[in-house]
């Protein structure tokens, strides 16, 4: 790697800078709306063992494996990947669709969310939040017809939201990303703290927690407690999809990578645990308001944001205010999270053409803005969304995971990447490390093929043969088509893949 390109590139200002980067890209909706019930389904507080167990032997060992990558070969995905050798190019291409993918549809959602904090000052969705999100709101279509007709309560905030991450993205990794980051995840924190604290208040607030934390230590013989466990880490984190690749890449070439890697994925579980504690006290107060069991109310996702929280809304004492703060909150964790979705695709993109951070972001977020706009600001976007994030979950996250974590093994690249880490870390990581990211790949392939032989058996949620074609099976297909083709495209004006050591105190190592 040549030096000029090494020292264009851009940095965080400090180590803080980009922590607070790095956890407000782990820190997302799914932290909120998918890891409480995900506990809860899987053994309540003996969920807590398999949860510790995949943080310490896949979540952080593959986060440090990312940050290597990133750090060492100091680029994007492909960028990185194309210097780590040639063949590993098309992954990072992979990483970059992936991101295409997601943004387009995160976007809608922090949308949604804009407008439910909003709607929170006077539950506005009326007595059935349900058939005012479905009917009023969406006004969706049956996936059968595959409607476009617009929808302006969506279309504008989804507009709004895509014009501020933009904004964002060209102000820079210091100012724009990390600035972001550093302003709203303290905010986030203390917005949901209050939230929680004021749902612990609620009447039945007792019997929820009790739901959440009770333990079932016989699910622990259940091997899906434990491939769930696995997999709220492996998404909850950010890994394996380029966004840590990106991120530290802007590191300063002498950063304690271990030490910040432990602090990233403590924290992320840390908010984890705390939405935990919110969301089910306040469903143990939906629950007794109704006089029915926890699990009947429970929920996750898109059903438990927008129509159960709506329902506590309308019962709960100072409900506008416990609306404000969760839809708040959740408009938060998805804006730091979906800069950091974004920022993996601007600075490929600056990576492979040589441009400025500009024209990247003009050239990423202009075309992504309408297509995301096309499709999910219509009467369709609500099943486009669920087949494209079922899918690309699958097979942009947990496949390509799988596919580039088992290369570096198969083609001996772990010890040089744990040589690096070994020379900038206060935690030296060996072979243990090593073991951890061999059987996670044996988790992530059996993760692969369970999902894979889910969706061959039956279509997934009863969706027609024509729309998972088209935005589930076709869309995968295009993406490792076009992964590859991408990665036959020159670099312009010629990168540096031929990568020295430029840590001269990087030596062997621990073999």
């Amino acid at each position: 790697m040549s030096n000029s390109q090494s020292s264009e590139r851009a940095t965080f200002s400090s180590r803080r800078a980009f922590m607070f980067a790095a956890i407000g890209s782990a820190v997302g909706l799914g932290n909120i709306w998918r890891f409480p019930y995900i506990a809860f389904d899987n053994g309540g507080g003996a969920f807590v063992l398999p949860y510790l167990v995949a943080l310490l032997t896949a979540g952080i060992p593959l986060l440090l494996l990312d940050y290597a990558i990133g750090h060492r070969y100091r680029g994007s995905p492909p960028l990185a990947f194309r210097r780590l050798g040639r063949l590993f190019e098309p992954m990072g291409w992979w990483n970059f669709l992936t991101n295409v993918i997601i943004c387009i549809y995160y976007a809608v959602i922090v949308g949604w969310a804009a407008s439910y904090a909003y709607y929170s000052l006077t539950s506005a969705w009326g007595a059935d939040p349900q058939a005012f999100f479905f009917k009023d709101f969406l006004q969706m279509a049956d996936a059968k017809d595959l409607g476009l007709d617009f929808v302006g309560k969506v279309a504008g905030p989804l507009i709004a939201v895509w014009v501020f991450t933009l904004a964002i993205m060209a102000l820079g990794v210091q100012k724009g990303v990390a600035g972001a980051s550093t302003f709203f995840m303290p905010l986030l924190v203390v917005m949901f703290v209050i939230m929680v604290g004021i749902a612990l208040t609620l009447p039945g607030a007792a019997k929820g927690l009790d739901a959440l934390f009770t333990p079932d230590w016989s699910r622990l013989a259940d091997p899906k407690v434990w491939v769930a466990a696995y997999g709220q880490i492996f998404f909850s984190l950010s890994i394996c999809f380029g966004i840590m690749i990106t991120y530290s890449s802007y590191l300063k070439k002498k950063t304690d990578l271990g030490g910040t890697g432990l602090v990233v994925g403590f924290a992320n579980s840390s908010f984890e645990l705390l939405a935990g504690i919110g969301v089910f006290a306040a469903l143990g107060f939906m629950a007794q308001a109704a006089g029915k069991e926890v699990s009947e109310v429970a929920s996750s996702g898109i059903g438990l944001a927008f129509i159960a929280f709506p329902t506590i809304i309308n019962q709960a004492p100072m409900g506008a205010l416990i609306g404000v703060l969760f839809f708040g909150s959740l408009v938060f964790a998805g804006v730091t999270s979906m800069i950091s979705i974004v920022e993996v695709i601007v600075a490929a993109i600056q990576d492979k053409m040589n441009i400025g951070r500009v024209s990247a972001t003009m050239i990423a977020g202009v075309p992504m803005a309408i297509i995301s706009t096309l499709l999910f600001g219509t009467t369709t976007g609500l099943p486009v969304l669920d087949v494209l994030d079922k899918f690309i979950n699958t097979y942009g996250i947990v496949a390509a995971g799988f596919v580039y974590v088992l290369a570096i093994v198969l083609l001996r690249k772990l010890p040089e990447l744990r040589n690096h880490l070994n020379a900038l870390s206060s935690i030296r990581v060996g072979k243990v490390w090593t073991a951890s990211v061999v059987v996670t790949v044996a988790m992530l392939g059996y993760m692969l093929y369970q999902d894979t032989a889910g969706l061959l058996k039956e279509n997934y949620s009863g969706y027609p043969d024509s729309f998972l074609n088209i935005f589930g099976w076709g869309m995968v297909g295009a993406i490792l088509v076009l992964s590859v083709l991408l990665s036959f495209l020159p670099w312009k004006h010629g990168q540096g893949f031929n990568v020295k050591d430029e840590h001269e105190h990087e030596r062997e190592g621990d073999e």
